[in-house]
């Protein structure tokens, strides 16, 4: 755990946010070393900070106790340079247990996913987040997306809410959250996070940037870090013509190979970690890995963006 509070280590980020994936053995189980090995090198990297067992990181498969040895491992791999926030999600009492194992593991904060099948109204999604915030002394991100979708009211009541520190915006409704965002500002006012946490967030991040949303997840740090490290400079510096090369030469063409295939998000991820030289294993079921010429193509990909970053030199 770091020292210093989560929600000033995040206001002016340093680099992008790192959501690692969750490395398992030939055996099937997760392993650590492995996994410290790639928070280490993340953070190297010039992550700003560490979201374990998160979405990339496949949080849905995961036990509680490889949840929490995780995190554990995630923690020590960063070594207080940069914080940790985990992932917390299910029913009320299981995301309650996940935010308890996160604190017990040293975690900085955590990253409250959507309530597990079940659509529910406004008032039991305020119930739920508030249930999870007063569990530990841990600072809150709220996800929304799927099922999880709030009106502006209940954004600004969970802005209000003691330990809830942020909205990580994983819908893509520019609408809501411009109408969120203008409630949120003139009804509790405050530092308030909003991160993009749309698949591949780079592809959209100018969009939200022109909302004020200057936070988004990068799971292209997973595999590229120097390519995403050159966007997010480019982003903060507004050197638009390096923003706009990389998007068309490597983010998009990721994104149309992304979109190729159910669960690619993660699993085409993982692919390009294992690309890269560091093998995390394959996607837990039900996630698929992705067919032979996918990879073959991210491959390429890959290589294009890097070339990219030659070229700007």
């Amino acid at each position: 755990m770091t020292s210093a509070p989560l929600a000033a280590r995040l206001t002016v980020p340093s680099g992008p946010l790192f959501f690692p994936v969750t490395a398992y053995g030939p055996d099937g189980s997760v392993d650590l070393d492995t996994y410290r090995t790639h928070v280490r090198r993340g953070v190297e990297a010039g992550a700003a900070a560490v979201f374990a067992c998160c979405g990339t990181g496949e949080f849905h498969a995961l036990t509680p106790e490889e949840f929490e040895a995780c995190v554990r491992a995630a923690v020590e791999a960063a070594d207080g340079r940069v914080p940790v926030v985990a992932g917390a999600g299910y029913g009320t009492a299981l995301a309650v247990r996940y935010a308890r194992l996160a604190e017990a593991a040293g975690a900085d904060g955590l990253l409250a996913m959507p309530p597990y099948l079940v659509v529910a109204g406004q008032e039991g999604l305020l119930r739920h987040y508030r249930e999870v915030a007063a569990a530990t002394a841990l600072p809150v991100i709220v996800y929304q997306r799927d099922n999880a979708v709030f009106t502006p009211e209940t954004v600004v009541a969970l802005a209000r809410t003691d330990g809830i520190i942020g909205l990580k915006d994983g819908l893509g409704d520019l609408d809501l959250m411009q109408r969120v965002v203008s409630a949120v500002r003139t009804e509790a006012p405050g530092d308030f996070l909003y991160f993009n946490g749309l698949p591949t967030a780079e592809q959209t991040q100018l969009a939200y940037r022109a909302l004020g949303v200057t936070l988004y997840s990068s799971a292209v740090f997973c595999f590229a870090p120097e390519i995403a490290l050159a966007f997010h400079q480019a982003l903060r510096t507004g050197d638009d013509a390096t923003v706009a090369k990389l998007l068309d030469g490597f983010y998009r063409p990721f994104v149309e190979l992304r979109d190729r295939g159910r669960g690619y998000a993660v699993a085409l991820v993982k692919a390009g970690v294992r690309l890269r030289g560091l093998d995390v294993g394959e996607v837990r079921p039900p996630l698929h890995e992705p067919a032979g010429d996918h990879v073959k193509q991210l491959a390429e990909v890959i290589e294009r963006g890097y070339a990219l970053l030659e070229e700007a030199k």
